[in-house]
């Protein structure tokens, strides 16, 4: 299964793969110069295929859990101050994606969304400190009971050039559903209330929908 942001790259991609090879094998005399053309355009086209993925997850809803929204690993754990929604401390855990994870960025928890806002920005490498504050972004705040207000934010790297945000104020969302989508390497970070009790650890690998970050 493929997700729908890449269903216009995937058939460009293929359509693209079957040129290379068709026109190698018409006009390229030199047979390892034809069949190294037609490997590498059948792996481009198997890395975009496997970058647009989007494997079923069977999320257990728990309103006591944050899950993991998307694929990846987590590299920041800690209290910092966010001054864009909230102006106040705050506990942050990142994860990292990196090209071959699967990119779909799924709810971390029920609740209905308060605020989403895209911001353009650079495109500096998705672990740089500054990612945070001055890549291409977007900000969504959700609310439940348990939790109170989680801020999650989408974060382009130094590859993605297109954030697919699929929350709206006011909107009613469920744990684990399709939130959006970054193309092409990027990093989500949650904004969690100080005094959650975290989950995973410092490189932890964790999985979009399945994975708990933080309890109740």
């Amino acid at each position: 299964m493929f997700h729908k942001e890449g269903h216009l790259i995937i058939v460009f991609t293929f359509t693209f793969t079957a040129g290379i090879a068709l026109g190698a094998d018409y006009f390229v005399p030199i047979s390892w110069l034809k069949l190294s053309l037609q490997v590498l355009s059948l792996g481009l086209l198997v890395l975009v295929l496997q970058f647009f993925r989007n494997p079923k997850r069977n999320t257990v809803i728990n309103s006591d859990h944050i899950i993991a929204p998307v694929d990846g690993r987590v590299v920041v754990i800690e209290e910092v101050y966010e001054k864009e929604y909230f102006k106040d401390q705050r506990l942050m855990v990142s994860i990292f994606m990196s090209p071959i994870n699967v990119h779909v960025t799924r709810y971390c928890m029920s609740g209905k969304v308060l605020f989403s806002k895209y911001h353009p920005g650079k495109y500096f490498v998705a672990w740089h400190p500054k990612a945070s504050e001055e890549n291409e972004r977007t900000t969504i705040v959700v609310e439940n009971k348990s939790f109170g207000s989680v801020l999650y934010r989408q974060i382009a790297g130094a590859l993605a050039r297109r954030i697919v945000n699929y929350a709206k104020e006011g909107q009613e969302i469920i744990q684990g559903t399709d939130a959006g989508f970054i193309k092409f390497g990027s990093r989500v970070d949650l904004y969690l209330p100080v005094g959650t009790k975290i989950e995973v650890n410092l490189n932890q690998v964790v999985k979009g929908g399945i994975h708990c970050i933080a309890k109740k």
